[in-house]
């Protein structure tokens, strides 16, 4: 019976004048790779109780690892003195002359390419009506300081574990301070708490089992199913074998541990993020319903009132009972809120006199309005003339 190769990788075999396709099979293929010394694969976490004691850290009890968040001490908790108060003097109202009024609108209508700069140029100023604006702003520079669980493979690194001493409390850890009232956040390594242990994901192997073939370096072909044979045809996918390749292992049933590298073993250690936040409150009485109180968002005023200090006193004797009110509630909420879960460094409180004008005037004999506010004299409006030529 006489058989010759074809070049589709088959073999023909001819017997009374028909052809009969027989696939070889690669022996190498009909090995099966798996290996029971390999693990499966592990937890992606340590499992609880797997690692060590440190004291000052004892809420981690491993398995999926998360921040905790760790309290300040009594005695950093600032205490406020009682029936303590600060006291503002009195200021003066801005005003904006016609001239500043009419350069801000210039400006304004220069960035809008469907105004006409004329209107601008010729109108009439009919009033101009100043309003005292008060802006308070409390700012709450604080400290909060959060531990976790962390591991690196072990290479050969040194480890800084408990035989060279105690590890420091959280609030211990020595740290670099950024400047005042600027977030920031830094992360340290805590003193004394690596050690090493055996990998908990490959128990120590350094590969663990494929999980796509299940350690086998195969897996059924998914277009005969398994079967070899697709319409009464050998699979051309599969060669008629049935199963091809693991492409996730390549046919080796295994995979480096992606937790250790392959290296075996895990430093693990207590990761430290401390975290400076410049808490920030502002409020501005609404006064003037026709004028946006967004737009202050975006403008500069006067600070005439600067008090800053480890904690701050409400306002008192101001003549915006507003702002006094505010000043205190704030304060008091700032406390009792960042004081509970970090470390209140710093605080400052600020009264800003935010420059606010309206502008009323004519042109080609109707009325119309404009608000010029701000340090920088930006202007709203809601209607101008003239909008939709350009001269």
């Amino acid at each position: 019976m006489p058989y010759f190769r074809v070049s589709l990788g088959e073999e023909a075999l001819s017997e009374g004048g028909t052809l009969h396709f027989v696939y070889i099979m690669d022996h190498e293929d009909d090995i099966d790779t798996f290996d029971p010394s390999i693990p499966e694969e592990g937890p992606s976490a340590p499992p609880p109780g797997w690692l060590d004691n440190v004291t000052g850290y004892e809420e981690h009890k491993g398995g999926e690892c998360t921040d905790q968040i760790c309290p300040p001490p009594p005695d950093y908790v600032p205490r406020p003195e009682n029936e303590k108060n600060a006291f503002v003097s009195n200021v003066m109202l801005p005003t904006v002359s016609e001239d500043a009024a009419r350069d801000a609108l210039l400006q304004f209508v220069g960035k809008k390419w469907t105004y006409s700069s004329k209107p601008a140029k010729n109108l009439i100023f009919k009033d101009m009506r100043p309003f005292t604006v008060y802006r308070y702003r409390l700012e709450t520079f604080t400290e909060s300081r959060s531990s976790v669980w962390e591991s690196e493979p072990h290479t050969g690194q040194c480890v800084d574990g408990p035989e060279n001493g105690a590890s420091p409390p959280p609030w211990q850890v020595q740290v670099s301070y950024p400047p005042k009232f600027t977030d920031f956040v830094q992360k340290v390594r805590v003193p004394h708490s690596s050690f090493i242990k055996t990998c908990y994901r490959c128990q120590g192997i350094g590969r663990v089992r494929c999980t796509h073939c299940r350690g086998k370096g195969w897996t059924r072909c998914m277009f005969c199913h398994g079967s070899g044979h697709v319409h009464h045809r050998g699979c051309r996918n599969c060669h008629g074998r049935g199963r091809r390749r693991c492409v996730s292992c390549q046919r080796k049933g295994h995979q480096i541990c992606v937790t250790c590298n392959g290296h075996r073993n895990l430093v693990h250690f207590i990761r430290l993020t401390v975290t400076w936040k410049n808490q920030v409150f502002e409020f501005i009485p609404d006064r003037v319903p026709e004028f946006p109180l967004k737009k202050f968002d975006k403008v500069s005023g006067e600070a005439f009132f600067v008090d800053e200090n480890l904690l701050v006193y409400p306002v008192d004797g101001f003549p915006d009972q507003d702002i006094c009110e505010a000043s205190k509630r704030t304060i008091q909420s700032h406390l009792l809120k960042y004081s509970a879960v970090s470390r209140i460094f710093q605080q400052r409180q600020t009264i800003e006199l935010v420059p606010l004008t309206h502008v009323f005037y004519t042109y080609n004999g109707k009325d119309y309005d404009y608000f010029v506010f701000g340090r920088e004299n930006k202007v709203h409006t809601t209607k101008y003339p003239s909008s939709c030529s350009i001269l």
